[in-house]
């Protein structure tokens, strides 16, 4: 019997030994979900960069206390190609296949639209950097965002061209296949009538990763003598349009929304988008201590300046890492409750969510001006 029990104990030891060599260390997963290829890759790009500077943070911290235990994120990044299809079938391997907590996504409001169902109807908390369409957020409860929305930014430029640069005759031309440029078109034009301008014409096309030939429109434009060419679309397209605008001898003022931001932009358009204004998130020189400090790790981990979609992805993950160590807890209600009550300021601005988990921050408006952005002043809510 002594010797059964001598025989058992140095099995157990061995047991425990080898049990402790194979055990994995513990982690939390989070998804990232970005447009890493396609017309939109440099959005993409960006925000996975931003988002791995917030899990560094956590994880050089040591990892979020759960349950007593510190556990490392691991980020899980998969690639939309900007299509909504895509973005729906990697939302589902992240969640069934790959076990994440929560997701940092998607870019592109088509694809936002696309996983929030899917999140929502799984329980999986789902924070989106720079989707501004405001019908993402209102597909559930554990939908939030870090970016301001299409009424808001589409009213802010409707007035800053109205009230600052005195224009009271605008065009716009736009994608009608898709939510975001739709949207931004429709605020624009209804805050610019509403301030008593006049949309002396509104021209669309469909599907601006395939579209090159924009001059049809452009010359129903010309025709119609505006002021100022308001281009809610991303930055290839716009800046294809500003080129072919320019031939056109359209020498108005242009301006668009925050899908301009991509150094892609003066690549393509060249001296064609030379003085055009936008609307963003972001400015590398606002002086606040967190976006300084944010500029400073980019440049160091990354060798360049972030832009809006780096430093929102940095926000989002940064917010949703805070609400899971706030809680204690990797659950679905847990983080989405905890969200509901965050207050910090990030790198992007003040971050605390409304009634529909959408933030309530500040619009800055940029200017291209010798082929770089410029900033030139803050709207707020």
């Amino acid at each position: 019997m002594k010797k059964f029990l001598i025989i058992f104990f140095i099995f157990l030891v061995f047991a425990i030994v080898f049990m402790s060599c194979n055990k994995k260390p513990q982690e939390i997963r989070i998804g990232g979900i970005f447009p890493i290829t396609g017309a939109a890759a440099t959005f993409g790009k960006s925000s996975q960069e931003g988002m791995q500077i917030a899990v560094d943070e956590f994880n050089q911290k040591g990892g979020i206390p759960i349950s007593g235990n510190k556990m490392l994120i691991n980020p899980v990044y998969d690639d939309t190609a900007g299509q909504p299809e895509q973005a729906a079938n990697v939302c589902r391997k992240q969640i069934d296949q790959n076990g994440v907590k929560a997701i940092v996504g998607a870019v592109m409001s088509k694809n936002s639209l696309a996983i929030a169902p899917i999140c929502q109807s799984k329980g999986i908390v789902m924070i989106s950097s720079a989707s501004t369409n405001p019908e993402v957020t209102l597909k559930g409860d554990h939908i939030f965002r870090v970016c301001f929305i299409d009424p808001f930014q589409g009213t802010v430029m409707a007035r800053y061209v109205f009230n600052e640069l005195d224009f009271t005759k605008a065009a716009v031309l736009y994608d009608n296949g898709n939510d975001y440029n739709k949207g931004l078109a429709h605020f624009f034009e209804e805050e610019f009538k509403r301030l008593g301008g006049e949309i002396v014409a509104s021209e669309a096309f469909t599907d601006e990763e395939k579209t090159v030939d924009f001059k049809a429109q452009l010359t129903k434009i010309k025709a119609a003598e505006p002021e100022f060419l308001y281009l809610p679309n991303y930055y290839a397209a716009d800046a294809l349009i500003m080129k072919q605008a320019r031939e056109l001898a359209m020498e108005i003022p242009a301006g668009g929304g925050d899908g301009w931001d991509s150094p892609k932009l003066t690549e393509i358009g060249g001296d064609a988008v030379e003085g055009c204004v936008f609307s963003n998130h972001f400015s590398k020189e606002n002086p606040s201590p967190q976006v300084q400090n944010f500029v400073t790790k980019y440049r160091e981990q990354y060798g360049k300046d972030p832009d809006a979609l780096a430093s929102l992805a940095y926000d989002a993950a940064y917010v949703l890492l805070s609400a899971i160590e706030k809680s204690g807890s990797t659950a679905g209600a847990d983080i989405r409750d905890s969200l509901k009550n965050m207050n910090m300021e990030g790198a992007t601005g003040k971050i605390s969510f409304d009634e529909n988990r959408n933030p309530i921050k500040s619009a800055v408006i940029l200017q291209i001006k010798d082929g770089q952005q410029k900033y030139l002043t803050t709207v707020n809510p």
